[in-house]
This record gives structure tokens, sequence and C-alpha cells, in this order.
């Protein structure tokens, strides 16, 4: 089969550039051509402010993009196109070359930005879902994209005049969405719940299973405001023994978060900054537990998956998609988001009850390997383009 993989990274690079090179190795490795249509937010880095005004209408529509991509679809003749991220550099427009061509497409939804602005549904500390609500306007109104009015009025005329196009509706033979959570919210919002189908990302290498577990709690994350490491380190301050947190990861909270961390006089608590993968994974099997406290309600939670193939159990948020993946009481254990004392009752519990925690390091090993593996990933994949493709004649 020959795929047109589609992928616009951001400045700052993230889960999804790691899924996307992961599916690209996943596909070549069983046989497949694929052909790489990547741009980056880094060509903007260095744009004049008159550049910058220009971008604006590009991110809209940009032509010079959808005669490249209409180049490229006539000279490789894929059988289906794989659209992970197009903002903002590649545009929605090339979704009307490959309808001319009738060429079935499929996107994989990372997060959401076809309803929201922010394209996290997240706004002054908490979840925030007034643009499904009441419309784009309130989006702009609080300036949820980059804190700026401007900036975030773009983003919602893209949004807003691709609505009114029907290019997502029209132009996408199939949507995969990473959870139930996450295809619910979509198809209540007017999408065509016959169009999904929830395929979670994966895990590949497999980092193995650990075999014992360790003296320590562990995050691994961006150090941001919706990763709620403020309501991690209260939660730790109302722990009767102060048990090592390894933070793993860096942020623009990072600083803020560290001068946290002295004036509650945590103990204990060590930041160890962004990790290759190998250490990364070395810190999680050598955890008792993994804590996510996201604030927001996460498209997928990566780590999460991560955590389950390590054998390493995971507290968590009971908010969105976290919740979805984590049975409570089977491979973790749910808190209530943003709550301290809930949070710090759940890693009291955890830490004092070890052999709870090791049959739920066994359960999330079997999820792994039921749900998250490269394997696993591949069946469905394949079967979703055999359904596009099949849909399209």
């Amino acid at each position: 089969m020959k795929i047109v993989l589609v992928h616009n990274a951001y400045q700052q690079p993230g889960g999804e550039d790691v899924v996307v090179a992961s599916e690209r190795r996943l596909l070549e490795s069983e046989g497949h051509q694929v052909i790489p249509y990547f741009r980056s937010n880094m060509e903007l880095q260095d744009a004049s402010a008159l550049a910058r005004i220009a971008i604006v209408p590009r991110m809209v529509w940009s032509s010079q993009a959808r005669r490249d991509f209409a180049v490229l679809l006539d000279a490789e003749r894929p059988d289906i196109v794989h659209i992970h991220n197009t903002f903002m550099v590649i545009s929605p427009s090339i979704y009307s070359a490959c309808s001319e061509r009738k060429i079935p497409v499929v996107q994989t939804l990372h997060n959401f930005r076809l309803l929201c602005p922010a394209a996290n549904f997240y706004r002054a500390g908490h979840v925030c879902e007034e643009c499904v609500d009441h419309g784009l306007l309130r989006g702009v109104r609080h300036a949820c994209y980059r804190n700026s009015v401007a900036a975030t009025a773009s983003v919602a005329l893209m949004i807003a005049l691709h609505r009114k196009l029907n290019t997502w509706r029209d132009g996408v033979t199939r949507f995969i969405a990473l959870t139930e959570f996450q295809k619910q919210k979509f198809v209540a919002s007017g999408f065509p719940s016959e169009k999904f189908t929830v395929k979670p990302n994966f895990v590949d290498p497999d980092p193995c299973e650990r075999a014992n577990a360790g003296e320590s709690v562990v995050y691994v994350g961006r150090l941001a405001e919706d990763k709620g490491l403020r309501v991690l380190l209260s939660a730790w301050k109302q722990l009767g023994t102060p048990y090592p947190l390894q933070i793993v990861g860096d942020g623009p909270e990072r600083a803020s978060l560290e001068t946290q961390t002295r004036d509650l006089q945590l103990s204990g608590v060590t930041f160890r900054g962004r990790l290759p993968r190998s250490e990364t994974m070395a810190a999680i099997q050598n955890a008792r537990f993994l804590v996510v406290p996201s604030t927001w309600y996460e498209t997928f939670g990566m780590i999460i998956a991560e955590s389950f193939a390590c054998g390493t159990p995971v507290l968590c948020s009971r908010l969105g998609a976290m919740a979805e993946i984590v049975t409570d009481q089977s491979t973790g254990l749910h808190f209530t988001a943003g709550d301290a004392q809930d949070l710090a009752h759940k890693v009291e519990w955890a830490w004092q009850h070890p052999t709870d925690l090791a049959r739920m390091g066994r359960a999330a090993r079997a999820k792994y390997e039921s749900d998250y593996t490269a394997k696993r990933n591949y069946s469905l994949l394949l079967q979703i383009y055999e359904h596009a493709m099949a849909a399209n004649n």
C-alpha cells in the first residue's frame, strides 16, 4: 500500500511527533511505502512582524501548500492519505486536493483543535467548553490561544470557515479518535459518528515489565499549568511521610515549581529534567507508581501506556481520557482532579498497600499487551485504511 503521511510539527517537539514517527516506522516495517509530507511551524520562527500578519490568511487557506500537495498526489498516486496535523503551515486547503482526486483521507485527532482554538478545552486553570456550548467567539473573548485576542481570532476564523465549507465532514473518510471519550466529544459537537474509529496510540519498542517495584513515586511529562504539578506538590505537603518523588521533564513552569517546592519545604522531591527515553523508562520501572495529576482532559496520555508497558500502576485524575484508560482499583487509582487532599489520601493508601500495587502492576502490563503493542496497533490501522478505501469506492 502507498500511503502519504501528512504532519505539521509545532515549534516545540511533542507527543504528536513521536506518534507520527512511530506509525511511519511501523508501516514501513510491514512493507508499505510511506511518502511523508512534513512541514514545521519552525518555518515561521524568524518571520518579521509584517510576515506574521501575512501568515493569517495562509493558516486559513494556503494556496501554495495545496499546489505543492496536488503535485505530490499526481506524482505518487497514493492509495490513501493519512493526516495528523495541518496547523498552521500546511492549512486545511489540502483536503480539497484529495477530494478532487477521489483519494480517501484518514485523520488522527491528536487534540481538540477542530472544536477549540486552544485545542485543549482548558482555560484559567480549569476545563472550559464554552466554544462548544456558546460559539467560537467565547474563545476570542478570553484570548485562549497564546493569550492573544488577535491570534485566537485567527484560529477561530480558520475553524469557522472550514466548518462552513464542510472541509472535515466531507473531506475526511475516516477519523481516528484516541479514546471513546474523545470520540464522544466530537460526535456531540456534530461530527458524524459513523466516520469514527477508536484506535489508541502504542508503545514501541517495548520497555519490558519491571522485575520489582522501587522506592519512589514518579511524574513524567511537561512542566506546564494544565499538568497539575502544583496540585501534586500541595498533596506532597499533606503527606505524613515525605515519600521520594521524582519529577521527570521540563517546561515553562519548572522554575516556579522549584520555588514552590522550596517554599513548602518539601524534602525528597527531585527535578530530574528531560531525560533520554531509556532513562525515563528506567525511572518508571523503578517507581512504586506513576502519578498523572493533569487538570485538563488529555487526549490519550502516552505516558500512561508507557507505564503500563513497564508494569507500573498509575494514579491519575478522574477526568477525561485518563479515567477511561486507567481502571480504578485495577490498573491504578483515580483521584478528584485538582484536589490535593484526595491525591494525598490515594498516595498514602497506595504506598501502604504494596501487595495491591503489585496486582495492579500486573494488570497494567496485561492491558499493555492486549491494547497498546505495535502489533495490535498495526492490525487496527490496517483495518481503518481498508475501511476508508472501501468507503471511497
